[in-house]
């Protein structure tokens, strides 16, 4: 079966950024829905007409990716908004309550950056924004979408990979 919208494919992947240093691969084989919210459009459109077993290379851009690096998502806010046990990584639905940085979005996930003893610097950005992607696919499977599929445009679990997202400023998965 060629992959043709709508449809699921299961894929493994290696990913790395523009100097071929590792990001993310994706050994055994998750499915995805082709044709919804699973997958990056420039992925997509990669995809298309190939069938199990084939296995192509391609360059992304940050505008096909996860966007241009954005400043203004980046704030300060007040170490006493955050709990006790706060550590870089973690990550938060908007904003805590009773942020004071004026015009930053809501429905954004936020990162911990960096903490100081006065200040917690928080980044809106996906991890991958501003980066030039390398992305080698194989396509393990090609099969009909259930109508379940269909509807939700997904398969439910595209949240397992770093390809699966909106560009940076909209909400992430």
């Amino acid at each position: 079966m060629q992959i043709e919208d709508p449809c699921v494919v299961s894929l493994t992947w290696k990913l790395t950024d523009a100097q071929n240093r590792p990001i993310d691969e994706l050994e055994q084989p998750v499915e995805f829905f082709f044709g919804g919210d699973d997958l990056l459009e420039k992925v997509e459109e990669a995809l298309a007409g190939h069938v199990r077993g084939d296995e192509l290379q391609l360059q992304l851009e940050p505008e096909h990716a996860f966007g241009d690096y954005r400043s203004e998502l980046v704030c300060f806010e007040d170490r006493s908004l955050f709990p006790e046990a706060l550590e870089v990584g973690m990550a938060f639905e908007g904003l805590p309550e009773g942020a004071v940085t004026p015009d930053m979005p809501a429905d954004v996930i936020y990162v911990v950056s960096e903490i100081y003893p006065s200040h917690v610097v928080l980044d809106g950005n996906h991890p991958l924004a501003g980066m030039a992607l390398r992305l080698k696919i194989r396509v393990r499977d090609v099969r009909e979408a259930t109508e379940a599929e269909i509807e939700a445009r997904t398969v439910g679990n595209a949240a397992v990979s770093v390809l699966c997202g909106a560009p940076a400023g909209d909400a992430l998965h």
